[in-house]
């Protein structure tokens, strides 16, 4: 083989390769600015017309299906408003229900029927319901980083109203389930004393976790393994300067780094989940003093779909544990 070819094979060589690489940033950056997209403003969420949300609140106050129903009111707690359903009979407490990612508070509201016992709160994270339908901009998702500082603000509003805090329970799935622990470690660092319990399923690790881990989706594949850690912290650290926050003040382990939590708490933990890592939902449990874990063979936000009564049952089992009834 002469000299000039072997030159011209190495050029050419060189060459597909400079252009694969070429391809693969320009996949990775279009890749990550689609996904930064998606973590600072769901594409799938839709805010629900007025009329629709006050219809269901209408049906909950009425009860059905074992609920007793109650009466609606709402109160400020810091720049939010919060709607209460005050049972018709004293309650031993008060339940906080925190939705997920792409949802509000009139998504998560039907949750408040697997707590027939305790009053039931609701409210949307950042106004973004409000927000939308009065046609303005929609604040970002911060995935934590100012949804918990929120909740916090709506514990310290009970407080002033005359609940203690360990007669407030928290209740999240996915986001809702990172949003509550993260407010509850900067609750018990407070030292004021423990609430009165945390019930979570499926709370992603971290933004940049969970960055990833929308990119790698429901199936791997080969490209994964190079890009998806790539594109995941591309896509999170854009959604971070997009939304105004630090991907640190989302991180569970590295939030609740050292602590103990006091809050009895009762995880569901989705053993063959994607987006909320099974090993780290395992970590943030045994950092409770007092801990029930029920691992579910499923994946993100199904546990109550496979548990059918039994996910209720566990949930109401937790209240009377920790909310003994003043009747």
């Amino acid at each position: 083989m002469s000299r000039g070819f072997r030159s011209l094979a190495a050029w050419a060589g060189a060459a597909v390769a400079a252009l694969l690489v070429a391809g693969a940033g320009g996949f990775a950056a279009y890749k990550a600015r689609a996904v930064a997209r998606e973590l600072v403003d769901p594409p799938f969420y839709h805010v629900p017309p007025l009329e629709r949300v006050q219809a269901t609140y209408a049906e909950l106050a009425a009860g059905s299906e074992g609920d007793p129903g109650g009466v609606w009111e709402t109160f400020p707690a810091g720049s939010r408003d919060v709607w209460l359903l005050r049972r018709r009979n004293p309650a031993p407490g008060v339940v906080l229900l925190l939705h997920g990612f792409g949802d509000d508070r009139w998504g998560t509201s039907p949750a408040l029927k697997w707590f027939p016992e305790l009053d039931a709160a609701i409210f949307t994270y950042l106004g973004r319901d409000d927000a939308m339908r009065g046609g303005g901009p929609a604040p970002a998702v911060t995935f934590g980083a100012r949804e918990a500082a929120e909740v916090v603000d709506v514990v310290h509003a009970f407080e002033a109203r005359g609940v203690p805090r360990n007669r407030i329970l928290l209740m999240g799935r996915s986001l809702g389930a990172s949003v509550g622990l993260l407010a509850l470690a900067a609750l018990e660092k407070e030292g004021r004393g423990p609430l009165g319990g945390i019930i979570w399923e499926g709370a992603p690790a971290s933004s940049r976790d969970f960055a990833e881990r929308l990119v790698r989706g429901p199936e791997d594949h080969f490209w994964h393994g190079a890009l998806a850690p790539l594109i995941g912290n591309l896509a999170s650290s854009r959604a971070a300067r997009l939304g105004g926050y630090s991907r640190e003040a989302t991180d569970l382990l590295a939030v609740t780094s050292g602590m103990t939590f006091q809050t009895p708490s009762l995880a569901f933990i989705a053993s063959q989940d994607r987006l909320a890592p099974p090993p780290v939902q395992r970590a943030v449990a045994a950092r409770f003093k007092t801990s029930r874990a029920v691992e579910v063979p499923t994946w993100h936000l199904h546990c109550s779909e496979i548990l059918g009564p039994g996910y209720a049952a566990q949930v109401r089992a937790a209240v009377r544990e920790w909310f003994p009834s003043r009747r």
